[in-house]
């Protein structure tokens, strides 16, 4: 669903942020804020049929409900999400305007906080429309 949310040059440095990091274990990548999407990358042997709408609309609550639950706790500041599946992972990056989730088949932890790190960096750099 391409929806102009990102300039194709955007759209380009979160897939090879993701790309660095993971390698060909990279299943997919999307890019989301509270009201719309956009999916960048989706590896050529796995099929367009996601309910993606259904998947932001999760992960945006699920950013802000685990953003609040754990605010003051002694584990510090909320980073990052990653949910675990029969037949891959998912790790969502998310700020107060923005996010992006990656697929992955197989990663390490070392993995996910190398692509957490590089898209906090993208987040934070990137001008809001």
């Amino acid at each position: 669903m391409a929806t102009g949310l990102l300039t194709s040059e955007q759209a380009e440095q979160i897939v090879t942020t993701c790309r660095t990091a993971i390698g060909d274990s990279l299943r997919s990548v999307t890019y989301f804020t509270r009201d719309d999407y956009e999916q960048v990358y989706l590896r050529n042997d796995l099929e367009r049929d996601a309910d993606l709408s259904t998947f932001i609309g999760h992960e945006w609550r699920g950013f802000k409900t685990a953003q609040t639950a754990y605010e003051g706790s002694e584990l510090g500041d909320y980073n990052y999400t990653i949910r675990v599946f029969d037949n891959g992972f998912l790790i969502r990056v998310t700020n107060e305007s923005e996010g992006v989730f990656a697929t992955t088949d197989g990663l390490t932890v070392k993995d996910f906080e190398e692509v957490a790190t590089a898209l906090n960096s993208f987040l934070g750099d990137r001008e809001v429309r």
